[in-house]
């Protein structure tokens, strides 16, 4: 998790039509949304949604903070809550944008992040976006990977719906 902007280190995702029967979206690939505009709402939001699901398989959805930094997001949460509960017993999850005219929707696979100095870099991220001393902070901290991505851009609906694969 660099500081400043690297160059990516991963690929770009695949971008395609979502499958929504009876829509009647467009087969052609003509407004189909960047990545770039998707990134951009998940770096900007400042409250996310994350949906985990409970033992029992029924959902959970909670807001969280969270940074969205070289194509992961991180967020942090009591070892003790719902969420990590959840996400102990399965780590697949849902992390969507805060503005749903302009939604970006990622589902991935969540990892707690051990390594020192990812975690002191998150706490200083984190301390200069949402101004909250991390500094003495041990709760975990978790890394998503995307592995699909839906973006909805409201106005331009039928022509804008674009679904991104990463593997």
């Amino acid at each position: 998790m660099p500081v400043k902007r690297t160059r990516r280190r991963f690929r770009e995702p695949k971008a395609t039509r979502p499958h929504i029967p009876g829509y009647g979206l467009p087969k052609s690939r003509k407004g189909l949304l960047s990545w770039g505009w998707a990134e951009q709402r998940l770096e900007r939001s400042h409250n996310y949604w994350i949906s985990t699901a409970r033992p029992d398989g029924t959902p959970h959805t909670m807001i969280v903070w969270g940074l969205w930094l070289e194509g992961r997001f991180y967020f942090s949460t009591g070892q003790k809550s719902r969420k990590a509960r959840n996400l102990a017993a399965n780590p697949r999850c849902v992390i969507c944008s805060e503005r749903a005219e302009q939604a970006v929707v990622v589902e991935g696979v969540a990892e707690l992040v051990s390594d020192r100095t990812i975690r002191k870099q998150f706490g200083e991220l984190y301390q200069k976006k949402y101004k909250w001393d991390m500094k003495d902070f041990s709760e975990p901290i978790y890394i998503i990977r995307p592995r699909v991505a839906f973006g909805l851009f409201e106005k331009k609906f039928m022509a804008s719906a674009t679904r991104w694969t990463f593997e």
